[in-house]
């Protein structure tokens, strides 16, 4: 177990001894969920309902907000975030590690290679000529790495994963399991009733400190590149086409799909399933609820929800009507029927004075 003291820990989540009340010589040696957290771990507290019953919890330590006053005789860790801070515990205590180091001889490996200091390459990984490696890259097993790739410092390549030729990948990026980074472009021209391919000679560039979940599929450039810019996060099934640019810090959730030569600012949240139509640009800092289907670009802060886009707390009203559209066509059919006998009666009236 990675023991460290209360006083120590302080420094890896970046608080300092005034953010402590309690025991600085008390060890801890893991992070746990706050209900199963025991006296060797430390936990957090950030709602209304763990935060009432801090006072009975057990754990060694507990990272709370800064405004949380209540007497308790649990340590206490004070925090403007207590969730980032207990990720930060977390970091310390599970550390990522390969199961495996160096460069396996069962790995085939082209002509021109270059790999940085403690690299890791696993059994079956396969990586073409003239590839460049960083220091410290892991590549797992079953990885493909096609001819040209260059991939920064401490990067993560998990299983199966195939990134294709010319691709460039930042340092700190992790690519989930099964991704594909580099495959063609959808891109076709009608050709006497059938489809005529265009090539895309382009490349896929991801920049430093992003994440991409498994199963993610970006294709490479028509032209130029698809661009993923620094610490963006997709979750698993994501799929990007050609020519997308994400922009810096956006968030993207599962089965998000994004059509070629989108433009997605800073920021941005992209909900599950929402659909992004080509061509069209999505603001910094906007929302695109979940199973959205986007056709317009969405100006900067702006949320949007429903198919089509529109804005959220519309999209909150319609949905409030659509229960009730059974009863109003009723009523609505039964309003036509009045009508059409007032209409009758009227005429009947017309005639007899007539």
């Amino acid at each position: 177990m990675k023991e460290i003291r209360l006083s120590d820990l302080l420094g890896v989540i970046a608080a300092n001894p005034a953010d402590f009340r309690g025991d600085p010589d008390k060890s801890v040696a893991r992070a746990m969920p706050f209900d199963q957290a025991d006296g060797s771990a430390v936990t957090f507290a950030d709602n209304a309902g763990l935060l009432k019953r801090v006072s009975g919890c057990s754990a060694g330590a507990v990272i709370v907000p800064r405004h949380f006053s209540e007497a308790a005789e649990t340590n206490l860790i004070f925090s403007d975030q207590p969730r980032l801070s207990f990720a930060r515990a977390m970091h310390y205590f599970y550390p990522r590690r390969p199961s495996f180091c160096g460069i396996s001889p069962m790995a085939a490996i082209g002509d021109d290679f270059r790999c940085g200091e403690k690299a890791a390459i696993a059994p079956f990984a396969f990586i073409g000529d003239h590839a460049n490696l960083g220091d410290r890259v892991v590549i797992h097993p079953h990885v493909h790495i096609g001819n040209g790739v260059h991939i920064g410092d401490d990067t993560e390549v998990m299983p199966n994963v195939t990134i294709a030729e010319k691709s460039r990948i930042g340092a700190r990026v992790i690519i989930g399991a099964n991704s594909v980074v580099g495959a063609e472009g959808f891109g076709f021209t009608p050709d006497a009733g059938r489809h005529f391919k265009i090539p895309q000679v382009g490349i896929v560039q991801i920049d430093d400190d992003v994440e991409l979940g498994a199963g993610n599929t970006i294709d490479r450039a028509t032209f130029g590149r698809t661009w993923i810019c620094e610490g963006v996060k997709t979750d698993n099934l994501v799929h990007i086409a050609h020519n997308v640019t994400i922009g810096q810090h956006t968030i993207i959730v599962a089965q998000v799909g994004i059509a070629g030569s989108a433009q997605v600012g800073k920021n941005v949240i992209l909900a599950g399933q929402a659909g992004i139509g080509g061509h069209i640009s999505i603001g910094d800092g906007a929302v695109v609820g979940p199973q959205a289907g986007v056709a317009r670009s969405v100006e900067a802060g702006k949320t949007v929800s429903g198919t089509p886009e529109m804005p959220h707390r519309q999209w909150l009203r319609v949905q409030q009507t659509v229960p009730r559209l059974p009863e109003m066509k009723k009523k609505i059919a039964d309003l036509e029927k009045r009508l059409s006998r007032l209409e009758e009666s009227g005429k009947s009236t017309e005639n007899e004075d007539a």
